[in-house]
């Protein structure tokens, strides 16, 4: 899928200069940007994982 944005100008210079530092294209940098944002979990559901696991810590336990 080919998507085109349009930043401010400011967003721009620092996307090209941090791309320049880390030695990759602007391209590049904005795919791994979107590709992090799509892999790290959602906050709602991460909070919901971690009061469920605590909520049923003891049950795990007699399980285990």
């Amino acid at each position: 899928m080919k998507v085109a944005i349009e930043l401010p100008t400011a967003q721009a210079t620092q996307l090209e200069n941090e791309a320049r530092r880390l030695g990759v294209s602007v391209e590049d940098l904005a795919r791994a940007a979107v590709a992090d944002l799509l892999a790290a979990p959602d906050a709602a559901f991460q909070a919901a994982s971690e009061r469920i696991l605590a909520r049923n810590l003891e049950l795990y336990r007699r399980l285990a």
